[in-house]
């Protein structure tokens, strides 16, 4: 499937673009950027104007195969000179600002991600040096439709209003067909088992891999990306004759297993919050602690409310218990199952007793 590229792609590569015309007074049609993941990219600059003091242009966002609400839309820079040392980087129209603490930025910033940001001042860095500017540069980033965009996605409920957010980790965006995901993980696994592995290291996906890396580096190289797809993951683990598998994932994607959920996408649902506010109650949250573990943006803030309870070892506990007798109902007896869960904030969380045994058994 075609693989697209992300806001935080298309706003850098349309900074980049406008800075080079602010520099050079010569309308940009093309321009290349380099994403965090390695990939270059060639994109064409739409919309171009130079003007007193400052330059504009957009790059249009495109999503590949992937279903994606943003793709099609126009995501502008404004780059002008400033008095200010360095780049500063602010919203205009259609991005959303965040009001509530917990996401990448904090309330009262444009809704642009730490790594788009990061692309930004390195590619308009490197036209500054290119073309000898030591002054400073002022970047808005702007999307038209960014508004009506905005009302197909979860942003309201984050916390974020007036807009999108411009995100990216790697600057590409996979495609999502579930079934060429769901496909993908079969094959991976039936490769690991031809392998001669007889346990499986399940991980949903980059955060999960990142803290295997960091943490679990002896079997870094069994982790098996299954996205969403907790549930036919574990089927596939059982058809092709694993005797157990380890799931290893970040609270925000493994609460929801608690909840029944074994497809953790967005789209079927949302009950990270819920689950956590429940099982803390259950464990003696009060009710005025419970009420604003609810209406916190992410689980993070659940696990400070822990903590200032003291509460979270005993939550935990109770959280992997309800991850673990779902995870059994769905592999059956004849699979060993466990669960590692991490934040990326607060580190390891909680395992199931049996977690480091299966890593054991996975070096051997």
């Amino acid at each position: 499937m075609r693989k697209g590229y992300t806001t935080g792609s298309c706003a850098a590569a349309a900074s980049k673009a406008a800075a080079l015309m602010l520099l050079t007074k010569v309308p940009a049609e093309q321009v290349r950027i380099t994403t965090p993941g390695g990939e270059v990219l060639d994109l064409e600059v739409k919309d171009a104007l130079i003007a007193s003091g400052h330059a504009r242009c957009a790059v249009m966002k495109d999503g590949g195969d992937d279903p994606d609400v943003t793709t099609g839309a126009l995501i502008y820079a404004d780059v002008s000179f400033s008095d200010e040392e360095g780049i500063t980087i602010d919203g205009g129209k259609g991005v959303g600002r965040v009001t509530k603490p917990g996401l990448d930025q904090p309330p009262g910033n444009a809704a642009i991600n730490s790594v788009p940001r990061k692309m930004i001042c390195e590619g308009i860095t490197d036209v500054c040096r290119a073309h000898g500017y030591t002054g400073g540069l002022s970047v808005i980033i702007s999307v038209p439709e960014g508004e009506t965009i905005a009302k197909k996605t979860f942003n309201s409920s984050l916390g974020i209003l007036g807009g999108i957010s411009i995100i990216g980790t790697t600057g590409i965006v996979e495609p999502m067909s579930e079934k060429a995901l769901t496909d993908t993980t079969r094959i991976t696994l039936s490769q690991r088992k031809a392998e001669g592995e007889s346990y499986a290291l399940l991980t949903p996906g980059n955060y999960g891999e990142e803290f295997i890396r960091a943490n679990l580096e002896d079997i870094m190289k069994k982790a098996v990306q299954t996205s969403n797809f907790i549930g036919d993951s574990i089927d596939a683990c059982r058809e092709l004759g694993f005797k157990g598998f380890l799931l290893v994932g970040h609270l925000g994607k493994l609460v929801k297993i608690a909840g029944g959920m074994l497809n953790t996408h967005s789209k079927y649902g949302d009950c990270r919050l819920d689950i956590m506010a429940a099982t803390a109650g259950a464990c003696g949250l009060g009710s005025s602690r419970i009420a604003e573990m609810l209406d916190a943006v992410m689980v993070d803030e659940a696990v400070r409310i822990l903590d200032e309870e003291d509460l979270r070892e005993q939550t935990m506990k109770m959280l992997t218990e309800r991850i673990m007798k779902i995870l059994r109902r769905r592999a059956g007896d004849e699979m060993e199952c466990g669960v590692m869960i991490f934040s990326k904030v607060y580190g390891l969380l909680a395992e199931s007793d049996n977690a480091r045994g299966l890593i054991e058994k996975m070096k051997g």
